[in-house]
């Protein structure tokens, strides 16, 4: 499918194609956003599916996924573009070695013309020499700096990008943009008002049991409802960086790869480094006893 899709059915139909479970008020924002041609802003826990969200669509609608990682310190250098300078300088040497008879001025209109301009993925996502529109996703926002979100903000308003020596970039057609944030710190309301605002929270364990199968090749349905319910019970408790869906299916995989079909102490004990990432939680999981919640989550399987 390269067209966008005209109903949320069919957002829906094409987010299960490729095994994205999803529910329905996200199947509406993405709808929303594709119609309206707004920017999503996605923002939940870590590891709940926001960039796979990205990565389904342009798979789904056969686009380029372009994708922006933000970071502390990330600025137009590495987001928009910059000059190759190492081919700059080689093109005045060898200028000089011909000595060509070209003046200064003559040299330095070549170095800083589009040969020599190394496009980042803002610049590449806006520079779409008519193709069909990329899906670009500016992954973790909120890792990057204050003076880059209003960069952004502003990048956004009309899908331009001014290159003092050689121009102004404008977007032809728009492209299908995904912002996601964990929340480790809030983005400004200006951002957010540009774009369809979605919380992604953690799924339900019929859902998380679902999103196990459908990631997992060869796991069962009994094993994927008590490994949903494990980690459920564990998300109830105060760890210093609970399990997302994400870690859900590393750990489901490893039970499969395994050989096991059910959930048991051992097991869960074996593998809990699959689900926690800190020696902290871990300790704490394992006094807090993991018979009596291995049998809590068999349980909860069968009767939810």
């Amino acid at each position: 499918m390269s067209r966008i899709p005209e109903t949320i059915e069919d957002v829906s139909g094409l987010l299960a194609e490729r095994r994205y479970i999803a529910d329905r008020s996200l199947a509406v924002s993405i709808f929303l956003g594709l119609r309206l041609h707004k920017p999503l802003f996605l923002e939940g826990e870590a590891g709940v599916g926001k960039t796979e969200v990205a990565k389904v669509l342009a798979s789904g609608l056969q686009r380029r996924l372009i994708r922006l990682q933000c970071y502390e310190g990330l600025d137009v250098n590495h987001a928009v573009y910059e000059w190759n300078y190492a081919r700059q300088i080689l093109h005045i040497r060898l200028a000089e070695a011909r000595g060509a008879q070209a003046s200064s001025a003559d040299t330095e209109r070549e170095i800083f013309g589009p040969d020599f301009l190394i496009k980042r993925p803002l610049l590449q996502a806006i520079d779409d020499h008519g193709e069909p529109p990329a899906v670009l996703l500016i992954d973790e926002i909120d890792r990057a700096d204050e003076e880059f979100e209003a960069y952004l903000l502003e990048l956004l308003s009309d899908f331009t990008v001014t290159v003092p020596e050689i121009g102004t970039f404008t977007a032809k057609h728009p492209p299908i943009v995904v912002l996601t944030s964990n929340r480790t710190r809030e983005v400004h309301d200006a951002l957010k008002r540009r774009c369809l605002y979605h919380w992604i929270d953690y799924p339900d364990l019929t859902r998380e049991a679902q999103i196990t199968e459908a990631k997992v090749p060869g796991i069962s349905y009994a094993l994927a409802r008590e490994a949903a319910a494990f980690v459920a019970s564990l998300r109830t408790e105060a760890l210093y960086k609970q399990p997302g869906v994400a870690e859900t299916i590393d750990w489901a995989s490893a039970l499969v790869a395994l050989g096991r079909a059910t959930l048991d102490e051992a097991v869960a004990t074996e593998t809990i480094g699959a689900l926690l990432k800190y020696q902290e939680d871990v300790k704490k999981v394992r006094q807090g006893g993991l018979s009596a919640r291995v049998h809590e989550a068999k349980k909860t399987a069968v009767s939810a």
